[in-house]
């Protein structure tokens, strides 16, 4: 999907469309107000909001960092993943509007149906971006799939109003990164026969699976491009990357994947973190910290809810102000997505770890998860297990939660 985030904001904000604006961040006082007439008789219909009311990049404050932008905000350098207070002075005349999940998750369920009534056999890729195969789709290989990516768009467009990029290949590899190729809107088609042409000059890091530590180190090696890095010996490659990832590498680099497209695949975990806008002291901050740590156990029980699983390992993340990471996580006797009760296990691990400096950030993860109609407590009350023996606490910690 182009935009995904940015472009679901778009339907509410319709006099935006043309102009840079970012979605990042929790929502604000000013997100409200904004919505609010200006002789506080009642909410303003969005549409109508005039293009001045919008609170503007250059006057946020935090540690937000941005989901997605426009293109028009792209086209000054602002990108998925950027800290909103580096974005500002880049584009400091941008609009910033907060991440909206519930409007977000609607449109992904909207797209994703409309997709699997034309070619059910798809694979989920996240909340903005799905595997799709053609082969046995009627129609699937006129014009080398263009028709039917034609077609998918049109439908997509017509469901939602959102517009979406395709990438057709042989394989999933080739896909991903046609996808790319002709944004927003776009459909591209490569061929086998295409790979020296359209494949070779992109930068190693378009190969979906090489990282960024990956990618420094080849460029540490010399390599940048995905054609440099198909002209390097397999050996080479292994003797500096491990037997598996440098045979991948060098596979990957020649076009070569057989990883099938997957309709159905159990989750791990399920898990919520934040980042805070400000440091929070676990003291000094209780009652903040209280309310998000609540928060986050009763969205990740909602997710579990909602996706038909349980649990049985609980566990925290928190990184501190120095960007230290520490994790702790506890396993209970029978599976749970009762929101009280990851609550209760999740404050057992917090009881274990530091709390003597300031948190950046604060997750709850659920893993160990057993599908519901798997279960034999299936349909009956959450279950709110007992826990083993909590271990002995940190001296460190403090009295939080």
């Amino acid at each position: 999907m182009d935009a995904f985030f940015a472009s679901v904001e778009l339907l509410r904000y319709p006099q935006l469309k043309g102009l840079p604006v970012v979605i990042g961040g929790g929502r604000r006082k000013v997100d409200d107000w904004m919505r609010q007439s200006p002789d506080g008789t009642g909410p303003r219909e969005p549409r109508f909001i005039p293009v001045a009311d919008f609170p503007l990049l250059k006057d946020y404050v935090g540690r937000g960092v941005i989901t997605t932008a426009t293109y028009a905000a792209r086209q000054f350098g602002v990108g998925s993943a950027m800290g909103m207070m580096k974005a500002a002075r880049l584009c400091p005349q941008a609009i910033v509007l907060p991440v909206d999940f519930d409007e977000v998750r609607k449109y992904s369920r909207l797209f994703k149906r409309t997709i699997t009534e034309i070619a059910p056999v798809m694979q989920d890729r996240g909340v903005d971006e799905v595997y799709i195969d053609f082969t046995d789709v009627p129609g699937g290989q006129r014009e080398g799939g263009r028709v039917l990516a034609r077609l998918i768009q049109k439908s997509i467009f017509d469901a939602t109003g959102l517009t979406c990029s395709i990438g057709v290949a042989p394989n999933r590899l080739l896909a991903k990164m046609a996808s790319e190729f002709n944004k927003p809107n776009g459909i591209s088609v490569v061929y086998a026969e295409d790979l020296q042409a359209r494949i070779w000059p992109l930068h190693v890091r378009k190969i979906n699976g090489i990282g960024p530590k990956a990618g420094e180190k080849l460029a540490r090696l010399g390599i940048e491009t995905i054609g440099q890095l198909a002209a390097q010996d397999a050996q080479w490659l292994m003797g500096h990357f491990g037997k598996s990832t440098g045979a991948w590498m060098h596979r990957v680099a020649w076009g070569q994947d057989d990883s099938p497209v997957v309709t159905e695949s159990e989750p791990v975990s399920m898990s919520r973190e934040t980042t805070f806008e400000r440091d929070l002291h676990a003291v000094r901050d209780k009652a903040e910290l209280s309310r998000i740590f609540t928060d986050l156990c009763q969205r990740v029980a909602e997710d579990l809810q909602r996706k038909g699983y349980m649990g049985k390992t609980i566990g925290i993340k928190l990184r501190y102000d120095d960007f230290r990471m520490a994790t702790r996580d506890q396993t209970i006797a029978e599976p749970t997505h009762d929101a009280a009760t990851i609550r209760r296990v999740a404050g057992l691990c917090l009881k274990r770890v530091p709390l003597d400096r300031r948190l950046r950030l604060l997750g709850v993860r659920v893993g160990t998860l057993v599908c519901l109609s798997e279960h034999p407590l299936a349909g009956s009350a959450p279950v709110s297990a007992s826990t083993r023996p909590a271990r002995k606490a940190d001296p460190h910690t403090a009295p939080l939660f």
